[in-house]
């Protein structure tokens, strides 16, 4: 809790939930919001107010870009577990996180690039069958396993043969 007695360095290390909204350029819920899903934390003050350390301020840009390219808050979570709880992250805690949270990221990047992929294949095939299209549904093979989208590993199939083509090409150029 911050008393009245707190040096002014001491006090300017801590900004009210409103100059936190302003700084960060989110609304004050989203704030609230934020706290209560324990991606950032607070401390009261003597009169109940909530003030915030500015390292929130990295935390906020960190939710926010990850919003900005569709990681959730409980990615975002997951990857804040391994900073430390109630206290300022050191440069090695943030080189931790960054690491711990490289390989997840990859991923997401590659889910999102073999979308591109098959929305590219889909939109130039013109054949408007979901029951026949090669991409999504090759022969009609999956007909009998379920209803829903089964074409994972077919694009990872046909990125592959663009990857071979692709250096074929640079090859013979």
């Amino acid at each position: 809790m911050i008393g009245k007695n707190d040096d002014s360095k001491s006090l300017s290390q801590w900004l009210s939930i409103g100059e936190l909204a302003e700084r960060s350029d989110v609304s004050v819920p989203a704030i609230r919001f934020y706290e209560e899903k324990e991606l950032i934390w607070s401390t009261r003050t003597v009169g109940n107010q909530r003030r915030y350390q500015r390292a929130m301020l990295r935390r906020i840009a960190i939710i926010k870009v990850a919003q900005q390219v569709g990681i959730s808050l409980q990615q975002v979570k997951d990857a804040f577990s391994v900073l430390p709880k109630h206290d300022v992250a050191t440069k090695q805690d943030w080189q931790k996180m960054s690491q711990k949270w490289q390989a997840q990221l990859d991923q997401h990047i590659i889910r999102l690039l073999q979308l591109r992929q098959q929305l590219d294949k889909c939109i130039g095939c013109g054949c408007l069958s979901l029951k026949q299209c090669p991409l999504r549904n090759p022969e009609d093979q999956f007909a009998q396993e379920s209803a829903g989208a089964h074409f994972q590993d077919v694009l990872t199939t046909l990125l592959n043969q663009d990857a071979i083509e692709a250096k074929t090409l640079d090859d013979e150029l």
